[in-house]
């Protein structure tokens, strides 16, 4: 007895495919898409009050760092670098820097490569 192609491909697809969604896909990390940079703003703080970078050491909590100062962060960061952005008075910006642990106290600023 010979069997038609024509009727055996279509049903072999369907079992293919049943096949392939029953498998379970493998976990994939949690990957976060990446977000483009806004210069951070924070509408509670002064406006003639720029916002500053603020960079401490891996082993303390940029959040703990800006309460010492009466700082609210406008942002907090956590992967590529280590601290928060404020917008920051001339005292802040003096405190912070005179305390351990504070690596860097920069101006927000655009930056560019090139």
């Amino acid at each position: 007895m010979r069997t038609r192609v024509s009727r055996t491909l279509p049903a072999a697809a369907v079992v293919v495919l049943a096949a392939l969604t029953a498998i379970p896909a493998p976990a994939a990390a949690a990957v976060r898409e990446p977000v483009p940079y806004a210069a951070p703003v924070d509408r509670a703080a002064p406006v003639d009050h720029p916002t500053y970078i603020v960079t401490v050491r891996r082993d303390l909590d940029p959040a703990d760092v800006a309460r010492l100062v009466g700082v609210t962060p406008v942002h907090v960061y956590d992967h590529t670098l280590h601290g928060f952005a404020a917008r920051l008075d001339p005292a802040q910006v003096a405190a912070l820097r005179s305390l351990p642990g504070v690596e860097a106290v920069e101006e927000d600023a655009a930056a560019s490569a090139g």
